[in-house]
């Protein structure tokens, strides 16, 4: 469903007196193979419903319907019939009176489960405060195995694990047969997944990650000529993490040498950056290992709608390993200590800040004893642990949308927190929702401000870019070894930080745009990328920017990771990159092919460039409904092989790039190339709409028209008027969700 149809509403005076004959031509030509109201039939189950205009749509009944007799249906029969079923079920004003929006009743996706599980037992400890230094404080000490303070000659900040001292010691002081070194601080992570920690040296180490009681490694002890000890961990991302490294030199190590490196999500290994570790000491993390079944992306995206046998029995899992971990750290937590005279109303008092927080707003004195008091009687650990697992399991917590009828400022709370964070308010957000600041947009807008920069919004923002762009397809990029021998898994590695660089740098830089996305000529290369696409740097070159010319890169439209993921392993592929074109850029919608195709093989054909093999694939008018479109976007981008790089010919024969694209008005717009192409999207307010339209999804979970059916407009307006900044959309998205009321017969049509 999409905005940028309102307009036609103004329509359907019109539509309606040639409705009433339409009406029973459908009934009698129509009704047998899409239903009585287009709700589809076993010959067709699909809903008669899409984004043709009026126009369009008469059109194409004068040319394929009735299925029997194509061409039957011509003059005022087509026009009427496509009156009546536009105005009754096709269009999206129609859908949208058939089946009203509304803010669903949502649970909590995997995502904010996990995020806040951390922040609500993050909030009983004391919070890492970065200090604006990157690295982390070394250690240096002789002796043995065990490190001594009271030793210590040498206390530095290293701005990276990567020592050598070969034979030679630390400091003059330490003796070069035996010492010990110590690394500690923290780790942030960027983006969540599985990360495997590697470090190499041919002494004794010990690494503690998240976890300061039980290493991660456990390596004093070696064997063998192991170069290398790793081990993989799971980790949030935006998040910031406890590390400590110890390692020491024996009598029997003729050398010493220590380098933390890393294999984040998709990612080569390589040295942890300087940017990834502090020296402060952030506290442990409970990220909850149970394996929860994916959440419903039926809609396009995330969303917490349904609830199953399983995820309920992941909850229930979830809930008990959150309150064996509170219970094994109570006292911390709770400054319950074991035989005190104080330690049941302290575990009490703990009870009830707990369910408060995991409620998001202070109890009432019946909840109070429903879910604290009546429970701490006889044995307090048992006390503690109904009461955690009755709020763990209770749908206050589980649940971020009830369906409430009048939000109020700590539901407003949520949305902005949940919103930005995937979690729960913090501390300043319940505050300002109880002295009443959040009852005015100014209020919401000043919140909003204070939590964008932090690091869990960016990484909420990036995945939603990764989500956008649909580099969850880009698993496998093996190419062609014989074709692309230069085309490795490090180069993969590469690309995918270079994107990264690149959606950074556009969305959170000063000249926040969106339009750049499509337009920018640089891309972020080192040196391992130049030699592969260009760019005039030296081997080893860290990343920069790197302009590679208006003609030859347009910013992630022709960016090569995208190239090289949408193409298959020896030939580019025009159907991948039009379908990324018009679903992600332009929010087109295509229904499943009716039978499933096997791609011509390029073998068969040798003489015929990829357009002319593809053009030959989809000839058949069955395919030409959808290639129509998908097949033109793709060839603008034909000037890029399979891995990415610019080419002029192909098989000998020069690029052919021209392309077209009917906009949803019915125009014709023409584009020869990627930059044509580019600067088309650019400034489409097709394009516009779409982008604001899957942000909102993604940082709501919710329909953006169940938040007032002008919604989408009024956001792509404020888009245009603050110059297309990324961040000041999310702040707007955000500040629309939290006014917004579930939408009712009264609120109909109308914007909160």
């Amino acid at each position: 469903m999409k905005a940028h149809f309102l307009p036609a509403f103004l329509l359907l005076g019109a539509v309606s007196a040639a409705a009433d004959d339409g009406e029973k031509i459908y009934r009698k030509l129509c009704a047998s193979c899409h239903g009585a109201k287009g709700e589809g039939a076993k010959e067709h189950p699909e809903p008669l419903a899409g984004d043709r205009s009026l126009e369009k749509l008469t059109r194409y009944i004068e040319k394929n319907m009735p299925e029997d007799a194509p061409g039957t249906c011509k003059g005022e029969d087509a026009k009427q019939v496509a009156a009546y079923l536009y105005n009754a079920f096709y269009s999206f004003e129609a859908r949208l009176r058939n089946n009203p929006p509304r803010i669903e009743l949502s649970r909590l996706t995997v995502r904010q489960y996990r995020h806040s599980v951390v922040d609500l037992l993050g909030s009983f400890a004391e919070p890492g405060r970065p200090d604006g230094r990157h690295g982390l404080r070394g250690e240096y000490s002789p002796g043995g195995r065990r490190f001594r303070d009271e030793s210590r000659v040498l206390d530095r900040l290293d701005p990276v694990v990567d020592v050598d001292f070969g034979g030679a010691t630390p400091a003059e002081e330490i003796n070069t047969d035996e010492f010990s070194m110590r690394w500690s601080g923290s780790i942030f992570a960027p983006d969540a997944g599985v990360y495997e920690i590697v470090v190499e040296t041919p002494n004794g180490v010990k690494v503690w990650l998240n976890d300061m009681d039980r290493p991660l490694i456990d390596a004093f002890v070696r064997s063998g000529n192991l170069k290398a000890v790793r081990e993989k961990i799971v980790l949030l991302g935006g998040r910031t993490y406890p590390l400590r490294i110890e390692a020491f030199k024996s009598k029997r190590d003729k050398t010493s040498s220590v380098a933390l490196k890393w294999r984040p999500p998709q990612r080569e290994t390589g040295l942890v950056p300087s940017a990834n570790l502090l020296p402060v000491r952030f506290p442990p993390l409970l990220v909850v290992p149970t394996p929860f079944p994916p959440d419903d992306r039926s809609m396009g995206y995330e969303r917490g709608t349904l609830v199953t046998r399983e995820w309920d029995e992941a909850a229930t899992s979830a809930a008990l390993e959150v309150a064996a971990s509170v219970l094994a750290r109570q006292e911390s937590l709770a400054g319950a200590r074991p035989g005190a005279s104080d330690r049941k109303e302290r575990l009490r008092e703990f009870g009830r800040r707990f369910a408060e927080r995991a409620f998001r707003r202070p109890l009432t004195p019946e909840q109070q004893a429903f879910f604290v008091d009546r429970h701490f009687e006889g044995d307090l650990d048992l006390a503690l642990q109904k009461t955690l697992l009755l709020v763990l399991k209770s749908p206050r917590f589980l649940y971020t949308e009830t369906g409430a009828a009048a939000p109020d400022a700590y539901d407003r709370a949520s949305r902005i927190s949940f919103g930005l964070w995937d979690s729960l308010p913090d501390r300043e957000l319940l505050e300002a929702a109880k002295a009443g600041r959040l009852d005015t947009p100014a209020g919401i807008a000043r919140e909003i401000e204070r939590m964008m920069p932090d690091p869990r919004t960016r990484a909420k923002v990036r995945e939603f870019l990764h989500q956008w762009l649909q580099l969850d397809r880009l698993e496998d990029l093996t190419k062609d070894a014989k074709r692309f021998p230069e085309f490795n898994d490090a180069v993969e590695a590469d690309l995918r930080t270079s994107l990264d660089l690149f959606l950074d740098d556009v969305t959170w830089g000063e000249a926040s745009d969106f339009r750049q996305f499509l337009l920018a000529d640089y891309v972020y290369l080192n040196g391992r990328l130049a030699k592969v696409y260009g760019g005039d740097l030296p081997a080893g070159s860290p990343f920069r920017k790197v302009s590679l010319g208006p003609t030859k890169h347009v910013g992630i439209l022709t960016h090569p990771l995208l190239m090289a993921g949408f193409a298959y392993d020896a030939t580019s592929s025009p159907i991948h990159r039009g379908l990324l074109v018009a679903r992600s850029f332009l929010g087109r919608r295509f229904r499943p092919p009716p039978d499933a195709v096997t791609p011509l093989s390029p073998d068969l054909h040798p003489d015929l460039t990829t357009r002319e093999r593809i053009s030959l694939q989809t000839t058949p008018q069955a395919c030409q409904s959808c290639h129509s479109m998908i097949n033109p976007l793709g060839f603008a981008l034909e000037n890029f092989d399979a891995v990415g790089r610019f080419r002029t010919t192909e098989k000998g024969k020069a690029i052919d790039a021209s392309g077209a694209i009917w906009t949803l008005g019915g125009e014709p717009v023409r584009f020869n190339g990627a930059r044509e192409l580019g600067e088309y999207l650019a400034q489409s307010e097709e394009t516009h709409a779409s982008f604001v339209e899957q942000l909102f999804h993604y940082m709501v979970k919710q329909p953006v028209l169940a938040h007032g059916l002008d919604r989408p407009e009024a956001l792509k307006r404020e888009f245009a008027r603050g110059g297309y900044n990324i961040r000041k959309l999310v702040a707007q998205v955000v500040a629309a969700s939290a006014a917004a009321a579930p939408f009712t017969k009264e609120t109909k049509g109308k914007s909160p």
